[in-house]
């Protein structure tokens, strides 16, 4: 990315990881409007933390690398370089995924 993003407080700025799709028995082209919204992504950028009633900072859980579950309808999407990104607090990540 060009233009460089430095999310605030719990803000994680993830870049969707789109999923296959294929279908037997050839091409089949489907508009955006059909395909589902990924809900699966990596971590781009993450921010301190968000500060608690004392002013202390609660660290985050995710980290730049990381590639997440969030949910379906969870962030705001935007357009960096011609690449779509979403900024989403931290509690809309469900998961981490870590290879077995």
């Amino acid at each position: 990315m060009g233009l460089k993003l430095r999310p605030l407080a719990d803000r994680v700025v993830v870049e969707p990881i789109e999923r296959e799709e294929t279908f037997a028995g050839g091409a089949l082209v489907m508009p955006d409007t059909a395909k589902e919204k990924p809900q699966q992504g990596r971590v781009l950028a993450a921010g301190p933390g968000r500060l608690d009633d004392d002013g202390d900072r609660i660290a985050m859980e995710v980290a730049v690398g990381d590639q997440v579950l969030y949910a379906k309808y969870a962030g705001t999407e935007i357009k960096v370089d011609g690449q779509k990104v979403l900024i989403l607090k931290e509690s809309d990540i469900l998961a981490v995924v870590e290879e077995a």
